[in-house]
């Protein structure tokens, strides 16, 4: 029997291998010829880290938790998942908001003029140290907020990057310079509509999310050219300093000034004049609806464009085709108790059709009794659900709750207050799950911010829908199933700015227009929507040809005494001609601007 030996170089895996290489080689040439250009690599920098992020830090546990201190005017910084002090800020004046906004406005001269390629540098490098520090970041913002580090690492940490990356790889495109269709008449022009900085912008943002929040906005602004004023919330103004000092830095590294970047932090009062200050160019405000009746008012006496995020009360679709029952519940825990349920997008009404309901209520009874609440810093293996901003709404939430079960709801899920024995100065709520909830009661009709799960009842789609058009909110919506045509219907059908299909907030994590209609504002930030919204509009019609042809005002409407009859046969002449229905009529309109001449 002959043995045959294949040769070393025939063999098929070697000839794979080969092919494999040579890919990743190409990709590499191309990455550092094309899309790394070493104007854009990141330097390298360093921002101290709060003592307060070590894990060995033992902060004073304040009696009474709060952010207002007796006889003082200074904000009082605290973690509300123990209560710890974390230092104490002093707040903005008007005189200070007038120099952080003069400071910003000359920092703004040269950045106007930088190229996208400077400005792509300057976001590249937050990335690498975003990417490099998510520990101490995610730490700063559960410090603060008294979120789990899950939630960070989700809500704070991957949608900054996400917004960062897009901007990086997109923003160019989407701030050039876009050509425009002309017609008949205007044939010789050009059109094009370009985006320009508009100086100084500002954003007030919510407390929920301290680091995205913030960061958000900044990414965005100084993409287009402009400057940015950021007044965040005073309850998590401790980490603003921090997140500011990260913002900062990065330009100075770069070589740019860190006035760009301004940080406002102030009481309720002193935001007014930032609000309406005449040098503001536009301002982007993410809160309540009753404070967003004031700030639209303040912004209206220096017509300040304003755009308006002002939560939600989003509904979750469940329809009878769920294919994967436990997998929806385990989305929807995820979308009710991200961040304790404070979250602007979060599922706050789950609409559920008959055949999945009692299945539904049954898989999320279980769940929802086994979720542990606490400090995720302290006990990072021993909860899943962290503390509150404050604990101020707890009687609200504990009467709303109770007004539902008098209405025929059942709490089959905590529903209280909750004293934690390890952390007595937190602020907790016992997850919950009420089930039966009719439309009509006031917990299904206004934004809980809270870990509350909520079930309600529909019989059909075209219910299921109503339902979810029943508030005054409009943000976000989810619907679950596997017909296509009822997802069709719904995500048609319901009234919101955005729709996620079988998922939960995912137009988020690829950076989407972000907003609402209805009482849930106006406006869009994220994608290019978001970006072109801070810029200045700027239509630009030019000739084509200039040397050989441009407009000349025909003899007959030149001003001049007399000819009024004829001039009035050729504007008739040229309407004809350029938008006439037909070509006898276009003719028509020739022959009068000829005869007319």
């Amino acid at each position: 029997m002959e043995s045959h030996v294949i040769p070393f170089d025939q063999l098929p895996w070697v000839e794979v291998v080969i092919f494999v290489l040579s890919i990743a080689l190409v990709f590499v040439v191309f990455d550092f010829a094309v899309l790394n250009d070493r104007n854009e690599q990141p330097p390298i920098f360093h921002v101290p880290t709060p003592e307060q992020c070590r894990s060995d830090w033992k902060g004073e546990v304040l009696e009474d938790p709060n952010i207002k201190i007796r006889g003082s005017s200074a904000i009082q910084c605290y973690c509300p998942a123990n209560g710890r002090l974390l230092g104490v800020v002093n707040p903005a004046t008007p005189a200070k908001i007038d120099r952080a906004i003069a400071r910003a406005k000359d920092a703004q001269k040269a950045w106007a003029n930088t190229t996208f390629k400077q400005r792509r540098r300057v976001l590249q490098t937050l990335l690498k140290h975003i990417l490099d520090h998510q520990d101490e970041i995610a730490t700063a913002a559960c410090l603060d907020s008294g979120k789990t580090k899950v939630d960070a690492s989700l809500g704070e940490i991957l949608v900054t990057v996400e917004k960062l990356k897009w901007t990086i790889q997109h923003g160019e495109k989407a701030l050039k310079p876009e050509r425009r269709p002309t017609n008949f008449l205007m044939m010789y022009k050009s059109n094009e509509v370009r985006w320009e900085p508009l100086g100084v912008v500002a954003t007030c943002v919510s407390w929920n999310y301290p680091f995205h929040n913030f960061m958000g906005p900044v990414i965005s602004t100084l993409f287009t050219g402009s400057a940015i004023i950021v007044k965040a919330s005073e309850s998590t103004a401790w980490s603003t300093q921090y997140f500011a000092s990260i913002a900062r830095a990065v330009l100075a590294t770069c070589g740019h000034s860190p006035d760009l970047v301004q940080p406002i932090l102030c009481w309720p009062q002193a935001a007014n004049h930032l609000t309406s200050h005449s040098s503001i160019s536009h301002l982007t405000f993410i809160g309540s609806r009753p404070i967003a009746h004031h700030v639209a008012a303040s912004t209206a006496r220096s017509l300040t464009p304003l755009c308006l995020e002002l939560g939600g009360k989003d509904p979750a679709i469940i329809l009878d085709s769920i294919s994967d029952l436990n997998r929806v519940a385990s989305i929807i825990l995820r979308g009710t108790f991200q961040s304790a349920g404070q979250n602007c997008v979060g599922m706050e009404r789950v609409v559920c059709l008959p055949k999945c309901y009692q299945r539904l209520v049954s898989i999320l009874e279980n769940r929802i009794r086994e979720l542990r609440v606490g400090s995720a810093l302290e006990d990072p293996d021993e909860v899943d659900v962290g503390a509150m901003i404050s604990d101020a709404r707890f009687a609200q939430l504990e009467k709303m709750i109770s007004d539902a079960v008098s209405n025929g709801a059942k709490c089959l899920v905590g529903g209280k207050q909750y004293t934690h024995p390890k952390h007595p100065k937190g602020h907790y709520f016992q997850p919950t799950l009420l089930v039966d909830v009719l439309p009509s009661t006031r917990i299904a009709q206004e934004e809980l911010f809270a870990p509350i799960c909520m079930l309600m009842r529909a019989k059909t789609v075209d219910e299921a829908i109503e339902i979810a058009n029943s508030t005054p909110y409009a943000l976000g919506a989810s619907v679950f199933g596997t017909n296509s045509r009822d997802l069709d219907k719904v995500t048609r059908e319901i009234k919101a700015g955005m729709v996620s299909v079988n998922d939960f907030a995912v137009y988020y994590a690829v950076s989407l227009p972000f907003g609402g209609v209805k009482g849930s504002g106006y406006g869009r930030f994220g994608g290019k929507e978001g970006l072109r919204s801070i810029c200045n509009t700027k239509a630009v019609c030019k000739d084509k040809f200039p040397s050989l042809i441009g407009t000349s005002i025909p003899a007959a409407l030149d001003y001049r005494p007399g000819g009024a009859a004829k001039a009035w046969e050729v504007c008739k002449g040229v309407i004809d001609l350029g938008y006439g229905i037909g070509w006898w009529r276009r003719i028509g309109g020739l022959w009068k601007i000829a005869t007319n001449s």
